[in-house]
């Protein structure tokens, strides 16, 4: 665990001191600066005004004030989106920084919602913010949960999508299974930006798997 990283869990500890100890200790900086995104689908807005931002911070400790002060992804209703960027790039394939990457997916059918969504979408964000990735972690520019009607979907945002980055976003991949402990047989996998700009049904072409 990197040094980012025990701060990220430590942190957890300590999100309730007590007024003089808030007054004293320094908080913890993060290498990045994150916002939050909610997206709320209403059928007589375009998507884009459907997506709000939230809040931006930048340290250990406002996360997890953040975290313990939000409905947990579970419990948001369905055709709702959590999304977590960094700060300046928007939740959206067009955005400039995202529009040549693609994305690490996982699917979570609805029955194990209430038992892995929660718990897995904390471990995705405990990855960005701790900058889990290591040097390839300048590829990563976010992170959304999805909730929907039958499959709810987990999904890491990079920059890049090329084959001459396949070593890093593969790298990112096998890391993001290892901290999702899932088994070899649990298949996550890269779909590029750009494929699912143009399909034309529910399925498209994944490029990379572990």
């Amino acid at each position: 665990m990197s040094e980012s990283e025990e701060e990220v869990s430590s942190g957890r500890a300590s999100t309730n001191p007590s007024p003089s100890a808030e007054l004293e200790a320094p908080k913890h900086p993060l290498q990045n600066s994150w916002t939050l995104w909610y997206f709320k689908k209403d059928g007589s807005k375009d998507w884009e005004s459907n997506q709000k931002q939230v809040i931006t911070f930048n340290t250990v400790e406002d996360f997890w004030a953040l975290y313990n002060h939000i409905e947990s992804a579970s419990k948001l209703s369905t055709g709702c989106d959590y999304s977590l960027f960094k700060e300046g790039i928007r939740p959206m394939w067009e955005d400039s920084l995202n529009e040549a990457g693609g994305k690490w997916q996982m699917q979570i059918d609805k029955r194990h919602r209430y038992t892995n969504l929660d718990r897995f979408w904390l471990e995705v964000m405990m990855c960005l913010i701790g900058e889990a990735f290591a040097e390839n972690g300048v590829l990563v520019n976010g992170a959304v949960v999805n909730i929907r009607p039958k499959v709810d979907k987990i999904s890491i945002w990079l920059s890049e999508s090329s084959e001459n980055q396949k070593e890093a976003i593969m790298s990112i991949g096998r890391c993001l299974k290892n901290r999702l402990q899932l088994s070899d047989q649990e298949q996550i996998s890269f779909e590029v930006h750009k494929d699912s700009m143009t399909r034309h049904s529910s399925m498209v072409k994944r490029k990379f798997f572990v």
